[in-house]
């Protein structure tokens, strides 16, 4: 058995990277693409980390999320 320790500051470090950043930043673009009109992508900034959110703006996009389960389908 191999045991081993994080470095805590550099996993930190790595997940405020601009490439993480910019990798997750295409997976939320590709979520939202998925989902249809009506998403949009948000950048958010975290103590820890980067990441992004892909929520419904527009009134059907709002229901059709809610009657389809839209954002949750369309992470396959």
């Amino acid at each position: 058995m191999v045991k081993f320790k994080l470095n805590r500051a550099g996993v930190r470090e790595l997940l405020k990277s601009p490439e993480i950043a910019a990798e997750c930043g295409q997976h939320a673009a590709a979520t939202a693409a998925a989902a249809g009109d009506g998403y949009t992508v948000e950048a958010r900034n975290y103590k820890d980390r980067s990441g992004y959110a892909v929520f419904p703006e527009t009134f059907k996009a709002i229901r059709d999320n809610f009657d389809n389960n839209t954002l949750l389908k369309s992470l396959r």
